[in-house]
């Protein structure tokens, strides 16, 4: 099964961090939502993916969101599915928090699918209330 994912992401100190062709991003402490989508053959798998890479049990980056998640000033708090639901720059636009420009938004229009926000605790009371699912 696939769909639409949020991870609600801690930063717990600033950081300065080499996102791929991105190159260095300056990350202040505090919370990030990454929206992205898992519509492949591996569906919601992808999030595990994340998971991995996040607890240190993984290498490879793909995507942008994997070299934050695999920096040791971050850790993944938790994942807010919307199975069967293709809702990636809806959600971006609508979660709280500031993009993080071009950040994991290199195929549409979006100014980003990485926010700034306040607290973790927010973004995931918005995904929730926007009809996500807690994937803990």
């Amino acid at each position: 099964m696939g769909g639409t994912y949020v991870l609600v992401i801690e930063a717990t100190r600033a950081a300065t961090i080499e996102v791929g062709a991105m190159g260095d991003l300056a990350f202040e402490a505090g919370a990030y939502a990454y929206v992205g989508s898992a519509f492949g053959p591996g569906g919601f798998s992808r999030v595990d993916r994340h998971r991995e890479l996040a607890a240190g049990d993984r290498e490879t980056r793909h995507w942008h969101v994997d070299y934050l998640l695999g920096h040791p000033a971050t850790r993944l708090e938790t994942a807010v599915t919307f199975p069967d639901a293709d809702r990636e720059c809806e959600l971006a636009a609508a979660l709280p928090g500031e993009p993080v420009e071009g950040f994991g938004a290199s195929d549409c229009d979006c100014p980003a699918h990485l926010l700034a926000a306040t607290d973790t605790a927010a973004i995931r009371t918005a995904a929730v209330d926007a009809g996500g699912v807690v994937d803990e």
